[in-house]
């Protein structure tokens, strides 16, 4: 295989050359964009912290040995040659988010909705999530629920009651219902169902997040750091309406904002005609 491989890069090889101020610019150009995607992906997380500790340590490394100080610069030099080992260790959630990233790119895209009637089933998706919601905000009746995206969540699925039922608003508030063995849990929604109820979330470690939010705010965070998925919670003791995504709080959503929401998410999966839409995210029977 890599014979074969090789035997094509030397064939193509004289097609392939050019000038090397091309060359060097291109490679630069492609250095500068990784390295100011990875700043994107580290800001305002904790590996933004270590990234900043990493730097100082390097900065009083070159010091030291500018200043012949050798013990210190022993112990620095020992100390980052085990750096590499170090770092996949602490910025592991970021790598996992970055190859996510990857993975959600137009080509790995996939339906979440499937057949002929898409925008009917979009439509009635859309109103049945926004009119649970607005009718616990109403009655202040606490609610997490989460929409998986392109990112599979089994994990978090296995930790609740599995239900795979058609989705409605009449069962939804059914499900948030106080004192009922589910209401306390996560609700997750995968395409046009219900895959389970009472699942537990990862909750957020984000130092800077105000203290006046609850258990359900920090999971919703939670789950929207380690995945793509939109959480959708409704406050118990206010009845407010928020929204998590992308690691990002958004407190005091009104029924449009979050139709527009929901809408962006099912109809551009709906409508997506990559190589991998025909992937049947919806079972024909209930």
């Amino acid at each position: 295989m890599w014979a074969m491989i090789s035997d094509l890069l030397q064939r193509l090889e004289p097609y392939l050359q050019f000038p090397d101020i091309i060359r060097h610019i291109v490679d630069i150009t492609v250095v500068a964009f990784v390295l100011y995607q990875l700043l994107l992906l580290i800001r305002k997380t904790r590996a933004e912290q270590v990234l900043k500790g990493v730097v100082f340590l390097f900065f009083i490394y070159f010091v030291t040995k500018g200043l012949r100080l050798n013990t210190i610069a022993w112990i620095l030099e020992n100390t980052i040659n085990f750096g590499i080992t170090a770092v996949v260790i602490v910025f592991h959630p970021e790598i996992r988010r970055a190859l996510e990233q990857i993975g959600r790119g137009r080509f790995f895209e996939r339906s979440l909705l499937i057949g002929d009637d898409k925008d009917r089933d979009t439509q009635s998706i859309v109103n049945g999530i926004a009119d649970a919601v607005a009718n616990m905000s109403k009655t202040r009746t606490g609610a997490l629920i989460v929409v998986e995206k392109q990112t599979g969540i089994n994990e978090i699925i296995e930790t609740g009651v599995k239900i795979d039922a058609r989705l409605t608003r009449e069962l939804l508030e059914n499900i948030f219902v106080p004192n009922t063995p589910l209401h306390d849990g996560a609700v997750v929604i995968r395409g046009d169902r219900i895959a389970a109820a009472g699942c537990f979330l990862p909750l957020t470690e984000n130092p800077n997040l105000s203290k006046q939010l609850g258990t359900r705010h920090r999971a919703a965070l939670g789950i929207t750091e380690s995945s793509d998925a939109l959480a959708i919670i409704v406050s118990e003791e206010t009845g407010v309406i928020s929204m998590a995504q992308n690691g990002k709080l958004t407190r005091y959503l009104d029924m449009d904002g979050l139709k527009s929401v929901l809408r962006s998410i099912y109809y551009k999966n709906a409508n997506d005609n990559g190589p991998f839409s025909f992937i049947k995210r919806r079972s024909k029977n209930d």
